[in-house]
């Protein structure tokens, strides 16, 4: 059989038309619709590295920067055989040059990384004179600039003047009243480059002049007054020294780029070249595609999570299968149910072939490998042909014969229901002798049957391996993937009442089937049934398994996140706590400058309170820093918070019981308080509920300090501290604080929020300047803790 019936029967032709449809250049299509097959496995690696490489370039956002490069070919020969072009074929040519050289410098800034496409790149031309002189010369409409050269200003800047004369002089005519009595309208148009007035035919004899043109009843004479004739003379001139001069220019183009037409060709060529591997790199980014290891064809092949890339390309969901052939094994016979894949499976291992021998990688999964075949033979689709006396079985074996007389060492073979529509029997005893045939000639062979005997064939020989398509017995409707190892049963009869056949006709068929053996057909059915039963039972295992592993993962996480919530919740206070040191180091140097300027009894008592405070509240936030680092050993790793369950409150470094969890959130007894905390600032400790108490904050430690002084302490009811919190949790925080004042009548407030970054601060008065609670707020007084805190002056 040709060649040409083995690329057409198995997609090759389609394939090369998704590849030109991927390139940009006339040429580059033109390539890839020609591409060809390499000579050996070498050269096919090299290919699918030049692959790779132009694949990571597009991947990464890059193109390639051929744009406005039309069909040039065409032009450049012209131009090498003195032929003057037209403009818009030079500006053509020179977006050729222009972009030979934008894609030299760009591959040749990653020649490192894309060694392979800077070979390519490396021909082309450097720099683009010729292109800047051509587009100085030619807009890109294709008109001849004034830029080209000084002669051509000059001719159309006397054209310009020439017709501004002849404008002035047409409308002054057009305003005599005298000549407006003979002219048809009053306007003026210009007939065979001469401005002309519409005159009537009746005043033919009273406007002297050139008549140019009359209308076609006769009764108007365009003519071109004996005054403006001069003028117009001298415009004629003016427009043909223009046209002289810019076919000099076009002329003066061409024969540069006729001079330089071999170069741009290799650049033509080149270009060509990178668009098609760019077009190879985009196709196999649409395939997800893989270069497979190119194995000797001895050595069997392997094919991971195959699709067959025709159907990829019309965007079909497509069931991926394993192939595999595993030396000693040479034959792969493929059976199970009409309609299943078998014909797919088979004749995508034949376009992989096919695509890895031209160097493009394969849709198939990394980790495949598939040898470099030297040929490709395929029987598909063989029909009778009537006018040559051809039945369809002889038009088989035909092109059997054809495969058998060419088989060699490194053939890879394909035929579709091998020796079909004839007798069963005889079939399979020539299918079994065909098989054997293109084995013991060293060929690798791919066939669908089915006929049972030839199933049975790779129960006994190790040569033959077999696969089958699935087929889903209750819903009578095959699966489309691929098994290997075992064969399949063609279900008939079971495709046969999916396609809705008589209920009666079916039955029938069954009572006549089971009455004529069928044995290796019940096995195969019976061992389809049992191996479904098992694929159940495993799925059912593996779904069991999956949901241990989630469990253990949710634990796992859990517990990372209960340590990182203590880790934030250390840093933090420990964060705050070196705030208040250093806030406090300052105010005990001014309260100590203050002493020394006006030395008093009673601010000295004053001041031994407030050090006193300070050094209580110090004191307070090592203890709960200590707690919270001992505490850690007693965290429960992935424990759940829930009523009952001891907690560690992470933001404040003290304990309590959870009393209920409402969503992300939960209600914690600490001590006489309740308070409610994000369920990711509550770390679940070991052993019962301590009665612990929550301690006295920095806030309620000034209150010894507010005892120093006249006026009545504020108390810890109406103190709330929010060191160390997000900007979120404080607002929640503040706002459940001053709801609760508000509704129990209380005057003011105190919030001890630190110095820090002054972050929290903001916050918090920015949102105390919108609340409808507040009155007033302002930072606290030194004997108050400073611009530590803010007084709230609540609104009644």
């Amino acid at each position: 059989m040709r060649a040409e019936d083995t690329l057409q029967e198995l997609g090759w032709p389609q394939i090369l038309s998704a590849l030109a449809g991927r390139c940009r250049l006339p040429a580059g299509r033109r390539l890839a619709e020609a591409l060809p097959f390499l000579p050996d496995a070498a050269a096919t690696r090299e290919a699918l590295r030049a692959v790779d490489e132009a694949r990571r370039l597009s991947e990464s956002g890059v193109a390639l920067p051929l744009g406005g490069v039309g069909d040039v070919e065409g032009h450049l020969d012209r131009a090498s055989k003195g032929g003057v072009l037209e403009p818009i074929a030079l500006r053509e040519c020179a977006a050729l040059s222009r972009a030979a050289a934008r894609t030299r410098d760009q591959l040749e800034a990653r020649a490192g990384e894309l060694p392979r496409l800077w070979a390519v790149a490396e021909a082309l031309t450097e720099g683009a004179a010729l292109a800047d002189r051509i587009e100085r010369a030619i807009e890109p409409s294709g008109a001849i600039s004034d830029r080209a050269s000084p002669a051509l200003a000059a001719a159309r800047d006397r054209a310009r003047g020439l017709h501004r004369a002849l404008k002035t002089q047409v409308e002054a005519l057009l305003d005599d009243e005298m000549m407006q009595r003979h002219l048809r309208d009053r306007y003026f148009t210009i007939r065979n480059e001469r401005y002309v007035l519409p005159v009537l035919a009746s005043s033919r004899s009273a406007v002297p002049g050139i008549v140019h043109n009359a209308s076609q009843s006769g009764q108007t004479l365009f003519v071109e007054p004996d005054s403006m004739v001069e003028l117009g003379n001298e415009l004629s001139i003016a427009t043909a020294m223009i046209a002289e001069e810019e076919q000099r220019i076009l002329r003066e183009l061409s024969e540069a780029l006729g001079a330089g037409s071999g170069a741009l060709a290799r650049d033509l060529a080149a270009l060509a070249r990178l668009d098609v591997l760019e077009g190879e790199a985009l196709l196999a980014s649409d395939l997800d595609a893989h270069a497979p290891e190119v194995a000797p064809a001895s050595g069997g092949f392997e094919l991971l999570s195959l699709r067959h890339p025709l159907l990829v390309l019309q965007g079909k969901k497509v069931v991926a299968s394993h192939v595999r052939l595993v030396p000693p094994q040479r034959a792969l016979i493929v059976s199970g149910p009409n309609g299943g894949g078998k014909t797919v499976a088979i004749t995508a291992v034949g376009l992989s072939a096919l695509m890895l021998r031209a160097g493009l990688p394969v849709a198939a999964a990394e980790g495949s490998r598939l040898p470099f075949f030297l040929e490709v033979k395929a029987a598909i689709d063989e029909r009778g042909d009537l006018a040559k006396d051809l039945s369809t079985f002889t038009a088989h074996l035909t092109a059997v014969k054809d495969m058998l007389a060419g088989a060699i060492p490194g053939s890879l073979v394909l035929v579709d229901e091998i020796a079909a529509d004839t007798d069963p029997r005889e079939g399979a005893a020539l299918a079994a002798a065909i098989l054997e045939a293109l084995v013991e000639r060293g060929a690798t062979v791919l066939v669908t049957t089915h006929l049972d005997e030839l199933k049975a064939i790779a129960l006994v020989d190790t040569r033959y391996a077999n696969a089958r398509v699935g087929f889903d017995a209750e819903r009578l409707q095959p699966t489309y993937q691929l098994h290997l190892g075992a064969p399949g049963s063609s279900s008939a009869i079971e495709v046969a009442a999916r396609v809705g056949l008589p209920p009666a006709v079916v039955e029938r068929a069954r009572q006549a089937k089971g009455g004529q053996g069928g044995a290796l057909g019940d096995a195969l059915r019976a061992l389809d049934e049992e191996r479904a039963r098992l694929q159940a039972a495993r799925r059912e295992a593996d779904e069991t398994l999956e949901r241990a592993r989630r469990a253990e993962d949710r634990a796992r996480a859990a517990e990372e996140s209960a340590r990182r919530a203590e880790r934030e919740a250390a840093a933090r206070m420990g964060a705050a706590l070196a705030d208040d040191i250093e806030a406090a180091r300052g105010e005990v140097a001014d309260l100590l400058a203050s002493l020394q300027a006006q030395p008093s009894v009673k601010r000295a008592a004053e001041a031994a309170a407030q050090l006193e405070a300070w050094k209580a509240t110090v004191a307070q936030a090592a203890r709960a820093t200590q707690a919270r680092a001992e505490a850690g050993a007693e965290a429960l790793p992935g424990g759940e918070v829930k009523p009952g369950v001891r907690v560690r409150i992470a933001s404040l470094g003290h304990e309590g019981e959870v009393v209920e969890v409402d969503g992300k959130e939960a209600l914690v007894r600490a001590g006489a308080l309740k308070i409610r905390r994000p369920v990711s600032d509550l770390v679940p400790l070991s052993g019962k509920a301590r009665s612990a108490a929550l301690g006295k904050s920095k806030g309620e430690k000034l209150a010894a300090a507010d005892a120093a002084r006249p006026g009545a302490p504020l108390s810890s009811e109406r103190r709330l501290d929010v060191r160390g919190m997000r900007v979120e949790e404080l607002l929640r925080e503040v706002e459940r604080f001053l709801d609760g004042l508000y509704a129990g009548g209380e005057p003011d407030a105190l919030i001890l929020h630190g110095h820090g970054t002054g972050a929290l601060k903001q916050a918090l008065r920015d949102y105390l300047s919108a609340s409808p609670y507040v009155g007033a707020f302002r930072g606290g007084d030194r004997h108050e803790g400073g611009d530590a805190v803010t007084i709230v002056t609540l609104r009644h």
